[in-house]
């Protein structure tokens, strides 16, 4: 390709943008690959076909109808990963029905923030997991599921919830019903004897592919999460593009470690393998490394998909060793950077060659760069790749809106396909995030290389200036990753009377290695501008993170404020 000299790239393709709805393409695909597996659920011993798939899908698509769901309307999911999960997820874009996302580890204020953001009138729910009574939880927030009744469910405080079904992954046909107020799995396959088959057809028949299906909740680095609402063009078309970056067929079979209620997990691990008749590979319901280990082995899984911190768990652990990984060959890291010793283990280690850096974000489908299996190692450690087809980029001036000259640091803008619908019941936060000319505005600050390769340097908002100087924490968060003592560290700033901003560094230190603050603070005097130093300098063993592995520096930022406080008063 000819180098580029500003900062806007937009990756063509020979393949077109795909125009059928889910159910659609999933149709051709299983006529196409009917016999073959196209999921397996460790935990529930459970194997079924692409065609079993789709019978089982149907099943559950009748049954929302039988209860009374109908395009537009919205169903949350509140588990952790199991085939009723991913039978949901398509069963409910067959009848144009929404699917909100609730993440697990929600607690009772979360979901109730959730389920009135995106006014869900049903909820799918499992009864617990270790330590989350999800029916306790529920329970408190709407004791009318303990009155019995034969009528949908009426709340003042949740006035669009009609019902909740709860379900068991290890025992999806039990009958007894937790509540007099609640349904159980069986009852929808109960309610989808009252549908035929030529129903559900007439109602997949009206789906048009800019329909939205899907709501998925921002992962909250920033404070309260928004209603992203996305479409079948939005997912289907993210999903299969970043398919054919992966080189993936239908012979793959892909592990997936990643939640299912996290973009990571719907579109890029169960969409992206079911797009191409590759396999789903449950290993687990949450995240464990050994039991990711042992799937891997057991399953011939091909690829593996997870965020930095997660590969780090898998090669640490103690049984690592004994494990046969060779059949793996590729998957995606992605949620953070990579470092060049993670990469060389993972490759060499773990057999994943042609491991693939991901970046993107929820609004966004969720992937909108990728890089290539013959990228460079400094490529996919320094990089997050370039684009997908049929997606435009351009780095602009924080001050001008202008597009920056190439290796000049802008906010990352997106255009194309994969932009979401925007915020649900948000029209004022969605008019801030996209622009009138359609660009999705990311809150990311990066530098476009002339070959296209983008590299991340920091948020937006993240961004400290100190005394008229812009401050990038990424770059201190790079430098300090020099020090031989530092395992990781995560800068941001908190406020000063005289510069406006200061910088704090929260470091956490390699196994049994020990570093005072003057030891780190004259490393970075030596090395890096004054106004770059950290004032305060904190060493920690954990950071607070979402799921997907991403620093929340807000909450260390407000555990930082409330410390001050306190000391003052």
């Amino acid at each position: 390709m000819t180098e580029l000299t500003t900062s806007y790239y937009h990756c063509g393709s020979d393949r077109p943008l795909l125009g059928d709805t889910l159910p659609q393409w999933l149709a051709k695909v299983t006529a196409e690959q009917g016999d073959r597996e196209a999921v397996v659920a460790r935990p529930q011993s459970r194997r079924l076909s692409y065609r079993a798939l789709a019978v089982e899908v149907d099943q559950l698509a009748k049954g929302l109808l039988g209860f009374g769901f109908s395009k537009g309307d919205r169903i949350g999911i509140w588990s952790t990963n199991n085939l009723e999960w991913l039978l949901l997820q398509l069963a409910t874009a067959s009848i144009g029905v929404i699917l909100v996302n609730i993440n697990p580890a929600y607690r009772g204020h979360e979901l109730a923030y959730a389920l009135r953001r995106s006014e869900v009138q049903g909820l799918f729910t499992i009864p617990a997991f270790r330590r989350s009574n999800y029916l306790a939880m529920l329970l408190e927030l709407l004791p009318e599921l303990q009155e019995p009744s034969g009528q949908p469910l009426q709340s003042d405080d949740f006035p669009a919830l009609r019902q909740v079904i709860v379900y068991d992954p290890q025992a999806p046909d039990q009958t007894a019903r937790p509540t007099p107020g609640m349904r159980v799995w069986q009852d929808v396959m109960e309610a989808a004897r009252s549908v035929s088959d030529q129903a559900l057809d007439a109602v997949t028949a009206t789906l048009d592919r800019d329909d939205p299906i899907n709501i998925q909740y921002t992962s909250g680095t920033t404070g309260s999460p928004k209603a992203v609402l996305l479409s079948h063009h939005n997912l289907l078309n993210n999903a299969w593009f970043a398919a054919q970056g992966l080189q993936f067929g239908p012979a793959d079979r892909l592990c997936v470690s990643v939640p299912f209620y996290h973009c990571f997990g719907m579109v890029l691990c169960n969409l992206l393998s079911l797009s191409v008749g590759a396999c789903v590979v449950i290993p687990c319901e949450y995240f464990d490394p050994l039991q990711v280990l042992e799937t891997v082995v057991a399953e011939r899984c091909t690829a593996l998909h997870g965020v930095p911190t997660m590969f780090i768990a898998e090669l640490g652990h103690e049984q690592f060793s004994r494990f046969d990984l060779s059949s793996l060959r590729t998957g995606i890291m992605s949620g953070a950077p990579c470092a060049p010793e993670l990469l060389r283990r993972v490759t060499e280690q773990m057999h994943c060659r042609e491991i693939l850096i991901g970046y993107g974000q929820t609004e966004a489908s969720p992937l909108t760069h990728l890089s290539h299996p013959d990228s460079s190692v400094q490529q996919r450690t320094e990089t997050v790749g370039i684009n997908l087809p049929h997606q435009e980029v351009k780095l602009i001036s924080t001050e001008t809106g202008r597009t920056v000259p190439i290796g000049e640091v802008g906010e990352v803008c997106f255009r194309g396909y994969h932009v979401m619908r925007g915020y649900y019941g948000d029209a004022e936060a969605t008019a801030l995030a996209i622009d009138p000319a359609g660009w999705l505005h990311s809150g990311d600050l990066g530098i476009m290389q002339p070959d296209g390769y983008l590299r991340i340097t920091g948020r937006l908002k993240e961004m400290i200036i100190r005394g008229g100087e812009n401050i990038y924490p990424r770059e201190i968060e790079d430098f300090l990753f020099t020090h031989p003592k530092i395992a990781s560290a995560a800068v941001f700033s908190l406020p000063d009377p005289f510069y406006g901003e200061e910088v704090v560094a929260w470091i956490k230190l390699q196994p049994g290695a020990q570093a005072s603050e003057d030891e780190i603070r004259r490393f970075c005097q030596a090395n890096i501008a004054h106004f770059k130093v950290p004032k305060q300098i904190r060493f920690v063993d954990e950071f607070p993170m979402t799921v997907t592995g991403k620093l929340q520096k807000f909450r260390m930022r407000q555990m930082m404020l409330e410390e001050t406080e306190q000391a003052e008063g």
